[in-house]
């Protein structure tokens, strides 16, 4: 009996089967495909992820450094509203080498990590879980003390142990520019309903161009029509659910979604990498596979990292819905230099952001 049975190595997954293993833990971590595709969410981070990689990996996969934001309320054609730093926000990265060398970290720690194993049912026991999978047209069945829902937006353990779905859950798009693009800013268009668009140079990998709506919009139109402002074709094209809103609870009494299954991503950009791994750390160090009681205290760990910045986050989005005079009088007082995380709200309200700021009038 394994201590953990892992569904999903993405991000989340894989990072807490890294760590549970490297805690002594037997760790079997299960990929319905290939790990890293399809690919569907950017690349686009902060540089807090160099803290979550092996040594060595940044060079493989950093392809472009970005020091600030376009903000637009229309077009490329509007009035820009640059926000900057002088020194990198983020970075843009391979998003699917990333899945991968998290992967292979995750090996390397002692994790039975298997591809190709498309998990079908989770039942809880009073003394265990038992997962089934289909693998190479077999069915195939494991059994382990707890269950890791790292699956993503659409998680089949949430559905499985019957744990409430995210608040809301967005449609995003996004393609891919060819042309190889080594500009420093991104460009952030507030002309989609309740989110954004964005266009992302990422050096010889191209530009991407994306953007996320509420279900029932014409995601596509949208699409189409942020395109045919660049005057660009795109290919690549992937598609798939962002999760905004944590539920109440995000655990059974064996079982605890990680990651897009729990909805922590940022409700203002709809990422989730990195609150995904810092939940994966809270994990491994609340959880005892052969306590289910433990699970309380990740509940906590996590929410205690997070919360606040989900619910400033929360925000954030709302400004998406002001109405445009109000946007670009906003954005007119407010850009420049910043003092701000890409993933942290609260530096909104920091003396550093609030010090950049000051300095920038007295200038």
């Amino acid at each position: 009996m394994y201590d953990f049975v892992v569904v999903g190595v993405g991000p989340a997954g894989a990072r807490f089967s890294r760590r549970a293993a490297e805690a002594g833990y037997d760790v079997l971590a299960l990929e319905k495909g290939e790990v890293g595709t399809p690919l569907a969410c950017s690349g686009h981070v902060s540089t807090d992820i160099w803290e979550y990689v092996p040594a060595g990996a940044k060079a493989r996969l950093l392809q472009n450094r970005v020091y600030g934001a376009n903000f637009r309320v229309g077009g490329p054609d509007s009035d820009p509203n640059l926000f900057y730093k002088t020194e990198e926000i983020s970075n843009v990265i391979d998003r699917v080498e990333l899945d991968r060398t998290l992967a292979e970290a995750a090996r390397e720690a002692g994790a039975d990590v298997r591809e190709g194993h498309a998990v079908t049912a989770v039942e809880e026991h009073a003394d265990r879980v038992t997962v089934a999978a289909s693998a190479g047209g077999e069915r195939r069945e494991f059994e382990a003390k707890m269950v890791a829902g790292c699956d993503g937006p659409v998680s089949r353990v949430r559905r499985e142990v019957g744990l409430p779905e995210p608040a809301e859950t967005l449609h995003g798009v996004l393609a891919f520019d060819d042309d190889a693009d080594f500009g420093d800013h991104v460009d952030v268009h507030l002309t989609v309903p309740r989110f954004f668009a964005w266009r992302i140079p990422r050096g010889d990998a191209g530009v991407e161009y994306g953007l996320a709506a509420p279900p029932g919009k014409e995601v596509t139109a949208l699409f189409d029509r942020l395109t045919a402002t660049y005057g660009v074709e795109t290919d690549r094209f992937c598609s798939g659910a962002i999760p905004i809103g944590p539920p109440e609870t995000v655990t059974t009494r064996r079982a605890f979604l990680v990651g897009d299954a729990a909805a922590q991503t940022k409700p203002f950009t709809g990422g989730g990498i990195l609150y995904g791994m810092t939940a994966a750390d809270c994990a491994v160090r609340t959880i005892d596979p052969a306590r289910p009681r433990t699970l309380a205290a990740y509940e906590r760990a996590w929410r205690a990292e997070l919360e606040t910045e989900i619910r400033l986050g929360h925000l954030v989005r709302r400004a998406y819905s002001l109405p445009k005079p109000v946007q670009r009088a906003g954005l007119r007082a407010l850009s420049g230099e910043i003092g701000v995380h890409m993933d942290r709200p609260s530096s909104l309200f920091s003396k550093e952001h609030l010090r950049t700021v000051l300095s920038s009038f007295i200038r």
